[in-house]
């Protein structure tokens, strides 16, 4: 089967590969694989020091066609339609054909096609459990959004607003604060300016919520241990690079949590299937319009040379929403 690898660290060395194609046992599917987004997790897997030379696929989000199943799988079928973000632990998607474990696997949207839908899991999954497994966001509150119009941004912002919050996103461009606007957030607060005046403009000293989705913690942490509230609830994607000062945290009585989407693949926690059920709740909300994709730029086919301009347009810090390959040429 084609395969997209890298054998460093690099954007010059991904690489179009030729691989044996897998079989699958237990509760793998096989999936040929019709589309796959890039994240953030692309780049940082790339740039981890190898050991050695071998090429190693990345990808950990696609959408495609269940082509066959192991002899333990009950949740799908084969020519069943699905979307997810994979095992960071295991071989990425950016092949034509991926091994994945059913309970962590969703059903494709009906009115999305691959692509649209390609561009959804990890990010979906990343918003969903920082809300309601970090946050334990209940109706009527307010959160502050730090990155809105990035990949987890987009789809947060909208899963915030059907969980009943109020949203303050950040953002800096007219572009993207048009989209989180658009996407349902009731103000926004540019993040290359202090961000407690801006929220003490709009009449607020805190905010019950704050979901940092950006790629940065270490620089917003001050801020956010100003705005949070007393009592309030803080989640981030990513770790801190310098020790984080509590004293202004622990003085709130804050609680303060990471998410990171790969938990319960890595660790075969007994609710893995959770990742299942709420991939499946996410596809009846896009199929009903209560939410609505977050794809923004495509290229075809799925490819290195589409792959590299993937990944450079990643690390620029331009993205808005979600960029998505599709098809095998």
């Amino acid at each position: 089967m084609k395969a997209v690898a890298h054998t460093g660290k690099d954007i010059a060395s991904l690489v179009d590969i030729e691989l044996p194609k897998p079989a699958p046992s237990g509760r793998d599917l096989l999936v040929k694989v019709e589309a796959v987004s890039v994240n953030p997790v692309d780049t940082k897997r790339r740039m981890i020091e190898k050991k050695d030379s071998s090429p190693v696929v990345l990808g950990w989000d696609a959408a495609g066609t269940v082509a066959a199943v192991g002899d333990q799988v009950s949740l799908f079928s084969e020519g069943d339609p699905v979307y997810y973000a994979g095992d960071v632990t295991r071989p990425g998607s950016n092949s034509e054909y991926h091994l994945v474990d059913e309970r962590i696997v969703g059903r494709k949207p009906k009115k999305l096609d691959f692509a649209q839908a390609a561009a959804i899991p990890l990010t979906a999954i990343t918003a969903w459990e920082s809300f309601f497994d970090g946050l334990k966001v209940t109706p009527g509150k307010t959160i502050l959004i730090i990155g809105g119009a990035g990949g987890v941004g987009s789809i947060g912002i909208q899963l915030a607003k059907i969980a009943g919050l109020e949203v303050i996103a950040t953002a800096s461009r007219p572009e993207t604060i048009a989209w989180c606007r658009e996407l349902g957030a009731e103000r926004t607060l540019d993040h290359r300016k202090p961000l407690p005046a801006q929220l003490a403009a709009h009449g607020r000293k805190n905010v019950d919520y704050i979901a940092n989705f950006s790629g940065d913690l270490d620089s917003y942490w001050a801020a956010m241990a100003e705005m949070i509230a007393p009592f309030g609830r803080m989640v981030a994607i990513v770790g801190n690079k310098n020790p984080l000062a509590s004293d202004v945290v622990r003085a709130k009585s804050v609680t303060f949590s990471w998410e990171f989407m790969f938990t319960r693949s890595r660790f075969q926690t007994p609710d893995m299937i959770e990742q299942h059920k709420l991939l499946n709740q996410v596809a009846d909300w896009l199929d009903a319009g209560k939410l609505r994709g977050t794809l923004k730029e495509t290229l075809s086919p799925i490819n290195a040379a589409n792959l590299r301009k993937a990944h450079a347009k990643l690390e620029s810090g331009a993205m808005i929403g979600k960029l998505v390959l599709k098809g095998w040429s």
